[in-house]
């Protein structure tokens, strides 16, 4: 049984950083997907990025590229989102989300919720002005 659990969330001023944890225990044997998603009350669930867990391969929503970093550690089962250059419209719930590969997502599933069979709690972050 796949566990995820998110860590990292907090508030920081527009411009600073943080960085998001996800530990996925039980998956690390398997080679999986795992993407971070965000939402704000009243809103879709965005995919913001995504990493396959064999080979670091990486996709990047358009509004976070340059600025947040997905990475993984293996050894930790552990996956990052290092985010720079905060904005107010980046405060959201983050939530880490996995699927086992294969079949492996592409440029349009990996930011479909239904992809993802596994999910964590989420993580607050709020970027204040």
């Amino acid at each position: 049984q796949v566990q995820l659990a998110e860590s990292g969330g907090g508030s920081v001023q527009a411009g600073g950083s943080l960085r998001l944890s996800c530990v996925a225990s039980g998956a690390t044997r398997s080679n999986y997907y795992m993407t971070w998603f965000r939402q704000v009350p009243g809103k879709e669930r965005e995919g913001v990025g995504g990493i396959l867990s064999s080979s670091g391969g990486t996709y990047y929503a358009d509004s976070v590229k340059g600025r947040f970093t997905i990475s993984r550690d293996n050894a930790k089962e552990t996956v990052y989102l290092q985010m720079n250059r905060l904005m107010p419209e980046d405060t959201a719930m983050y939530y880490c989300a996995l699927c086992m590969v294969p079949p492996l997502p592409d440029g349009s599933s990996w930011q479909k919720e239904s992809t993802y069979k596994y999910w964590g709690q989420g993580t607050q972050v709020i970027v204040s002005s």
